[in-house]
């Protein structure tokens, strides 16, 4: 089974130009999946010269197969402690909605050993809280950003169901609790009012939460590439090219060091600039190591599955029991979801994306005998960058010049707008602003 790697590819060459002489006045944005990209478009908007970077296009791993959840309702960090005795399971069932791959728990037992101590309670309720800032202006700022890109077309903001099949409705009524407590608008429904209102889903949901303030994009390829197209209308640039090495540049004995510029070795040549931001998701922590940051950063791999059912939901439907995903689309209904520990270059286990096959029509009885029309290129995995907290690092680092914005976990395509807006902020000094993203600092760790 192949991956999807159908990519975005722009107006700027992705060839090098050996002859060329960039100015240490651009900006270098560094990756091109969305949080890279709606950093390179705000920061283009703002009147600077930026320069977009990444060997694999523009719109692509995670951005281009996410599941297309601008999932506001996601306030709680991934360290759960319900999560402990699970732990065994984890390392036995390859096919489980989390898995851990044997050989590799070892090699990340640093990022787990990290990750057990945010689920002591202090923390955990910290972490929440740094994710509902963000989260509460993730719908309004993406709202601003769709606006100024006229994008708008391809967001609706209608909700989001979670289907629950076997809890019972005290346990439903604990788990709203749970996010009313945390300021999530939601109502529950019941097996009635989900086939009146929903009449495709299966009888086996017993309940649902409605969340009322959520969102989901009808096409997050199509979304970036209109991201893209204002860019580069903007006067933006692109370059597919690999960075290397980053490192601050050589100075005159004499000369400052806070006014050198960061230097970027490229797989055939090397450029300047006064401004680096580092948006390489899963990947930062190779790119940072050299620079003596040792972060608890891992890949969860994701899978999805693209269908043609007959019909499909008007909004996203997430299963409570199956930690899955539906969500409907131009070009059809995406499903996805689960976890997978397995570094960066494990090969995919695409028996984990056919299995959502079985989830989907579970919740979803039209989808049995659509799914096998669409072909194998349906099927796609990613990286979704996770840090030890579930949140991300937006912060400067020791390099003047050299800022950081990565880490969103599954919250990437939620979190890409808002959070732009906060590292932009950061950068042009605001106090507030830097007080604001004190939570994201790379030196929490």
């Amino acid at each position: 089974m192949q991956i999807n790697t159908k990519i975005v590819t722009g107006q700027s060459s992705s060839e090098p130009d050996a002859n060329s002489s960039l100015s240490a006045e651009i900006t270098v944005v560094i990756g091109a999946g969305v949080i890279g990209l709606v950093t390179a478009c705000r920061l283009q908007q703002q009147g600077q010269q930026v320069l977009l970077l990444d060997p694999n296009g523009v719109g692509a791993g995670c951005s281009f197969g996410n599941a297309g959840h601008l999932a506001t309702e996601q306030v709680f960090p991934l360290a759960d402690p319900a999560l402990l005795p699970k732990l065994p399971g984890f390392l036995l069932d390859p096919l489980g909605p989390l898995a851990i791959r044997p050989g590799y728990f070892w090699r990340a037992l640093p990022f787990f050993y990290r990750f057990l101590r945010q689920m002591l309670r202090g923390a955990r309720q910290a972490n929440t809280e740094a994710l509902k800032v963000l989260l509460q202006d993730a719908i309004a700022a993406w709202q601003r950003l769709a606006n100024d890109a006229s994008c708008s077309d391809l967001l609706r903001y209608q909700g989001s169901l979670l289907v629950f099949e076997q809890s019972t409705l005290a346990q439903v009524e604990q788990v709203a609790q749970g996010y009313r407590a945390q300021g999530v608008a939601l109502s529950i429904l019941t097996q009635k009012q989900l086939q009146q209102n929903y009449p495709g889903l299966s009888g086996a949901v017993r309940y649902a939460i409605l969340f009322e303030e959520v969102g989901h994009t009808l096409s997050p390829s199509l979304l970036n590439q209109r991201l893209y197209q204002w860019f580069l209308g903007m006067g933006g640039r692109f370059e597919q090219q690999k960075v290397l090495a980053i490192a601050q540049a050589t100075v005159p004995a004499l000369a400052s060091s806070a006014t050198a510029p960061l230097q970027l070795t490229l797989a055939t040549k090397q450029i300047t600039a006064k401004t680096v931001v580092l948006c390489t998701g899963a990947y930062s922590k190779q790119l940072l190591k050299p620079l003596g940051y040792q972060l608890p950063l891992e890949a969860e791999r994701g899978y999805h599955l693209m269908t043609s059912p007959p019909s499909m939901p008007a909004i996203p439907v997430a299963s409570f029991d199956r930690k899955m995903i539906m969500t409907p689309m131009q070009h059809g209904l995406r499903l996805a979801g689960t976890v997978e520990f397995a570094g960066l270059k494990a090969a995919d286990n695409w028996q984990r994306a056919t299995l959502l096959r079985r989830h989907g029509e579970a919740l979803w009885p039209e989808l049995a005998g659509s799914i096998s029309q669409v072909g194998p290129e349906a099927c796609w995995s990613g990286l979704r960058p996770t840090l030890a907290d579930s949140l991300p690092v937006i912060s400067r680092s020791h390099l003047p010049g050299l800022w950081l914005h990565f880490g969103h976990q599954h919250l990437g395509l939620t979190l890409a707008a808002v959070s732009t807006e906060l590292l932009i902020q950061n950068m042009q000094g605001d106090a507030a602003a830097l007080k604001k993203a004190l939570p994201y600092r790379v030196t929490r760790f």
